[in-house]
């Protein structure tokens, strides 16, 4: 991996990116990671997700999971008359 650094940073900014990042429950350089990655990153890329989901799944022998078994269909009552 890469490294950043910055220098010269307003501490205003500073400031709102420690709140900001406390507000999300992590550190002020993965805030910055993300603020990083969704400002030059595409955003709706369908074939990335399509990758993701499929990279998940990768090693999941789908063929093999057990499959609960089969009821018959339910037959709706009759309505009182």
């Amino acid at each position: 991996m890469a490294s950043l650094t910055i220098r010269n940073l307003d501490e205003e900014l500073k400031s709102r990116l420690r709140l900001q990042a406390a507000r999300h429950g992590c550190s002020m350089e993965q805030e910055a990671r993300w603020i990083l990655s969704q400002a030059v990153m595409p955003t709706a890329n369908p074939t990335a997700f399509a990758q993701r989901i499929q990279q998940r799944f990768a090693g999941l022998d789908a063929d093999n999971l057990p499959l609960p078994e089969r009821r018959p269909a339910r037959i709706p009552s009759e309505p009182d008359a």
